[in-house]
C-alpha cells in the first residue's frame, strides 16, 4: 500500500477526509503525474479543500453497465486546471472524475472486452470502434484520446470531424461494421460534466452479459497503465466525412411514415439545438421534406458552457423561452428543441387561444405513438384490427397512458427498466428471431439493414414482431429499428409530420391531446428529483435505496399503499415472456389507484420518483374539472412522497 502522507493522515484522523479518499490520494500521488496534475493536488492540500478532495478520491469513477458520467471540472478548481484562456485547460484530476486518466482506463477495459469477445468466436477481426462526441469542455481531447488509445492497442478507430449526435453514432456502428461504439457526451447534465457511453455491434449500449465484463476490465486497468496511454496520437485513425452524414440522413428521413403529409400541408416551425449537436443532422433533415424551419440564431453556436440557459435540457421552458419568442414574433405554432448530444427532443406547441404550451415527455410520446399507430393501420402497414406481433416499447416510469393506446390500437406494449438499451435490447431480439427464420439461400448472414422497412414490417410480423415506436418518460424517441438508440434528429421529424397531420385536420397538438384523454381517460404524471452530491450524497440516495427495501412504506398521510413491488428481488415478466433483469427500481400502488415509481439515476447525483395519477373522462365538458382535480391530488401526494424520502436518507427511518 502507498505510504499515506502526515498532512493526509491528519485530515482522516480528524474526520475531514475518508480513509478510501486518502488511500486513493496516497496512489496518484505517488504515480507519475503530469505536471499539471501535481500541482492541483498539491494546491487543494494546501486549501485543505477536504470536502473537494473527498469528492474527487472516495472512489474511482464508477464505469456503470452503460459507461460513465461526472464531473471534468471541480467545484473547487485549481489554478492549473483553469489555465490563462477562456475555457479550462485541463480536466479535473481526481479517480472520480472523468479526465485524461478514467477516459483511458474506460477504452482500454472496452477494448480488451471487444478482442476477447472477437477471440472467444474464433475471429480474426481488429477490434473497430466508432466514436463520436458533443460540444462539452475536452470532449474533442476525450475522443481523440480514446481513437488513440484504441490503435495503439491494435484496433481501428473512427471519428467525425467535429461534433455529432448519439443517434448518428447509433446508426453508424451498425452502418460500418464495427464492433463497438462511444459517444463522449453528458447529454442534458450541467456544463462542468462529461461522459463516456458505450456501445455494442448492433450499435445499442451495452447490456448483460457484456456490460458486467467490460466493467470488471476496466477496474483492472491501473492508474500507472492508463498514464502510459496520455500521449497516444491520431495515426492510423480514420476520420469520416460527408459520406457519414448522408447515409445517416437517408435513415433518419424514414421516421416519416407519410411524407406527402408535408407536401399538402405547408409547416412553419421553430428549431433550437441549444448550442449542441440538434443543428447538424435535425436543420438539413426537416428542410430536405419541405419544412420551413426559423433556426434560434442566439443558441445555434457550439458552446460548452450553454450560456442562454439554466440548464440544456429541453424538458425545461427555460431552454425553450428564446424559440417561444421568435414563435410568438413570428406567429409560428411548434418550437423544437433539442439537448447537447440530441438524442433527447422537447416541444411547445400553440394552443386554441394563442397561448404556447409545453408538453412533457409523457404526452409527445402518447401523441407520436397513437399517431403512429393510426397511420400504420391507414397505410396498411398493420392489420385494421391491431397484432399481437406488433409492438410499442417504453419504460415503466413512462405514462401508463402509452398502455391504454396499445391496448385500444389491440397491439402489444413491452414495458422495459429505465434506459433506452433495454428498448434496443428487444429490438436485437427481434432481429435475432427473423434472422433465424429467414436464413438466406446461400448461407450467408440476413442482411438486416438492407431490408426496406415496410418489408421489413411484413417480415417481422410473419415471425417475429414489429417494431412500431419507442419511447421513454425523459423526452427520448425511436422511430424505427434501423438505428438503437433514442433519436432527438428523427423525433423532431416525427412530431413535424404529426404536426401537418393536424392541421390539415384544422386541430391544435392540444386538442389532440385532449381527444386522447376522451379515448382513454385523463393521465397526469409527475416527478420529484433530489439532488445529493459527492461522497456523503450517494449515501444518502443509498440510505433512500435500502429503507425502501427493509422499511417499505405502508401508508402517505391518509393513503395507504395496496402493493410494493420490489424489482430488485421479485421476478417481473414482460409480455413477450421475457425476464426483467433485477434492479433497485420500486413500483408502489397507493389506494386511490395512483401509483409511483422509484429508483436512483444512473446518469446524474439524484433519487428520481415518477408519480402517475389517473381519473375517467365521462365528456368533454367534464375535462377541465378532472385535470385540475388530478393536478391537486397529485401534487398532495408528491408533499408527501418526497416528505419521507428526505427522512429516509437522513437516517429518520431505520
Amino acid at each position: 500500500m502507498t505510504p499515506i502522507p502526515p498532512v493526509v493522515a491528519s485530515a482522516v484522523a480528524s474526520g475531514q477526509l475518508l480513509p478510501s479518499a486518502a488511500e486513493n490520494l496516497a496512489a496518484w500521488l505517488s504515480a507519475d503525474l503530469p505536471a499539471w496534475a501535481r500541482e492541483s493536488i498539491t494546491e487543494l492540500l494546501a486549501r485543505e479543500a477536504w470536502s473537494e478532495l473527498n469528492d474527487r478520491f472516495y472512489r474511482y469513477l464508477e464505469f456503470g453497465t452503460g459507461g460513465m458520467r461526472g464531473r471534468t471540472i471541480g467545484v473547487v478548481a485549481t489554478a492549473a486546471e483553469k489555465g490563462t484562456g477562456p475555457t479550462p485547460a485541463h480536466a479535473a484530476v481526481g479517480a472520480n472524475v472523468l479526465n485524461d486518466f478514467t477516459l483511458v482506463r474506460a477504452t482500454v477495459g472496452l477494448y480488451r472486452h471487444v478482442a476477447a469477445h472477437l477471440a472467444a468466436q474464433g475471429r480474426g477481426e481488429r477490434p473497430a470502434l466508432v466514436i463520436a462526441h458533443d460540444v462539452r469542455h475536452f470532449s474533442r481531447r476525450f475522443c481523440e484520446l480514446a481513437a488513440g488509445t484504441w490503435t495503439r492497442l491494435g484496433g481501428r478507430a473512427f471519428i467525425f470531424d467535429g461534433p455529432r449526435s448519439t443517434p448518428q453514432l447509433s446508426f453508424s456502428v451498425r452502418h460500418l461494421r464495427a464492433h463497438a461504439g462511444v459517444v463522449i457526451t453528458a447529454s442534458h447534465n450541467p456544463p462542468h460534466d462529461n461522459g463516456f457511453k458505450a456501445y455494442f455491434d448492433d450499435g445499442a449500449q451495452v447490456v448483460p452479459p457484456h456490460d458486467q465484463a467490460i466493467v470488471a476490465r476496466v477496474n483492472a486497468v491501473s492508474l500507472a497503465e492508463a498514464g502510459g496511454f496520455l500521449d497516444a496520437t491520431l495515426e492510423g485513425v480514420t476520420v469520416l466525412g460527408s459520406d457519414a452524414d448522408q447515409a445517416y440522413l437517408a435513415v433518419a428521413a424514414r421516421a416519416a411514415i407519410d411524407p406527402t403529409v408535408f407536401q399538402s400541408t405547408r409547416l412553419a416551425v421553430v428549431f433550437t439545438a441549444i448550442h449542441g449537436t440538434g443543428g447538424v443532422s435535425t436543420l438539413p433533415l426537416l428542410r430536405d421534406c419541405g419544412i420551413e424551419v426559423h433556426e434560434v440564431a442566439s443558441q445555434a453556436a457550439f458552446d460548452a458552457r450553454f450560456p442562454t440557459v439554466k440548464s440544456p435540457n429541453p424538458e425545461n421552458a427555460e431552454a425553450l423561452a428564446a424559440g417561444v419568442a421568435l414563435a410568438d414574433q413570428r406567429g409560428i405554432d411548434v418550437v423544437l428543441a433539442t439537448d447537447p448530444d440530441c438524442d433527447r427532443m422537447g416541444v411547445a406547441v400553440r394552443a386554441r387561444d394563442g397561448r404556447m404550451e409545453l408538453l412533457t415527455g409523457n404526452q409527445i410520446g402518447a401523441l407520436l405513438a397513437d399517431y403512429r399507430l393510426s397511420r400504420f393501420k391507414d397505410l396498411g402497414w398493420i392489420p385494421a384490427q391491431g397484432s399481437s406481433r406488433v409492438a410499442i416499447i417504453k419504460t415503466f416510469v413512462t405514462t401508463p397512458l402509452q398502455d391504454a393506446i396499445g391496448r385500444r390500437h389491440g397491439v402489444k406494449v413491452i414495458n422495459t427498466l429505465t434506459g433506452f438499451k433495454w428498448i434496443a435490447e428487444k429490438l436485437r431480439r427481434y432481429e435475432e428471431r427473423l434472422r433465424a427464420a429467414v436464413p438466406r439461400a446461400d448461407g450467408k448472414p440476413l442482411d438486416y439493414d438492407a431490408i426496406p422497412l415496410r418489408d421489413r414490417a411484413r417480415l417481422l410480423q410473419e415471425h417475429s414482431t414489429f417494431f412500431a415506436f419507442g419511447t421513454e418518460e425523459s423526452y427520448g424517441y425511436l422511430p424505427n429499428d434501423s438505428l438503437r438508440d433514442k433519436d432527438g434528429n428523427a423525433a423532431c421529424l416525427m412530431f413535424c409530420e404529426l404536426a401537418a397531420w393536424a392541421k390539415q385536420q384544422g386541430r391544435t397538438i392540444p386538442e389532440c391531446l385532449d381527444q386522447l384523454y376522451l379515448e382513454n381517460g385523463f393521465f397526469l404524471e409527475g416527478v420529484i428529483n433530489l439532488y445529493y452530491e459527492g461522497a456523503s450524497g450517494a449515501a444518502r440516495i443509498r440510505r433512500i435505496l435500502e429503507t425502501y427495501r427493509s422499511q417499505p412504506p405502508r401508508a402517505f398521510g391518509d393513503i395507504g399503499v395496496t402493493r410494493f413491488q420490489d424489482f430488485g428481488r421479485e421476478t417481473v415478466v414482460d409480455d413477450d415472456g421475457d425476464t426483467i433483469p433485477r434492479q433497485d427500481l420500486y413500483v408502489v400502488t397507493l389506494a386511490n389507484g395512483y401509483t409511483f415509481a422509484a429508483r436512483g439515476s444512473g446518469t446524474e447525483p439524484k433519487m428520481k420518483f415518477y408519480v402517475f395519477g389517473r381519473a375517467d373522462v365521462r365528456s368533454a365538458a367534464e375535462l377541465a374539472d378532472v385535470k385540475r382535480a388530478v393536478r391537486a391530488e397529485l401534487d398532495r401526494i408528491k408533499a408527501l412522497i418526497e416528505a419521507d424520502a428526505r427522512a429516509r436518507a437522513e437516517g429518520s427511518v431505520a
